[in-house]
């Protein structure tokens, strides 16, 4: 099985987190592989996840905690993506030999897809119904799990969306909504069910929530103390994340 054209694209233009895989195999740890990487270690754990979200299967497979602040290792495809990246190294090295103009290869850079958003999910368009002047576009993700994005029937037709075409689900942390494991869904609403894997205190304004996805993709969530009490969350408890699809964005390759 090929891998995704998107996490192919990653791999050209993210090099540095492409190279934890490198370090995760040689370092067996997140801590020393984040350290031999040059990133910090939130960055390396963002990293992972953001690869994961996008391959099809996790390429890291992890434990948290213990000796050395967690045990990672990689899967197969972890490790056949790291061959892929050490191929990509090696052309990299020649057409950097073979470029005329230095300026095209900053063109190309700038034309390569970065965004701010937290939650990247990799998915394949599973249908689109129509609703006057937008589309319903109903993306499957990994193990089956579905959401659905609300765009301009204009924006279906520039992004030449049809059912099997691969996108990435673009969602920004504010975005998500926490709720209790047993609340109503709102009406239209996205809701995904997970369980919490950390809350990261910040020192001043909302928490960062991680929120492990029963297809092992991971959510990143903003959230109050306050609200976090209040719905007894905390990290291992079972919650629900609801999203409008009207705030779910959609990338395709160039």
């Amino acid at each position: 099985m090929s891998l995704p054209t998107l996490l192919t694209q990653h791999i050209a233009r993210r090099p540095q987190r492409i190279a934890l895989l490198q370090h995760i195999a040689e370092q067996g740890s997140i801590t020393r592989a984040a350290k031999s990487a040059g990133l910090s270690y939130k960055a390396a754990w963002d990293a992972i996840d953001e690869l994961n979200n996008l391959a099809q299967n996790p390429l890291v497979e992890r434990s948290v905690g213990g000796k050395g602040g967690g045990g990672a290792k990689l899967s197969a495809e972890g490790e056949r993506v790291l061959r892929l990246y050490q191929r990509l190294q090696t052309l990299q090295a020649q057409v950097l030999e073979a470029a005329e103009d230095t300026s095209d290869l900053d063109l190309l850079g700038r034309l390569m897809l970065r965004t701010s958003a937290r939650n990247q999910l990799h998915g394949k368009v599973q249908r689109i119904d129509a609703h006057g002047c937008n589309d319903l576009i109903s993306l499957a993700l990994a193990e089956g799990l579905i959401i659905k994005a609300q765009i301009t029937h204009d924006s279906t037709q520039r992004l030449d969306l049809r059912p099997g075409t691969e996108v990435v689900a673009l969602i920004k942390a504010g975005w998500l909504e926490l709720h209790a494991a047993d609340t109503p869904v709102t009406t239209g609403y996205n809701c995904l069910n997970g369980v919490i894997e950390q809350i990261l205190d910040a020192e001043q304004g909302p928490c960062e929530v991680r929120i492990t996805l029963p297809n092992g993709q991971t959510l990143c969530a903003l959230a109050e103390p306050l609200q976090l009490k209040a719905l007894e969350l905390t990290d291992g408890k079972p919650l629900q994340v609801q999203f409008s699809p009207s705030l779910v964005l959609l990338g395709t390759p160039l």
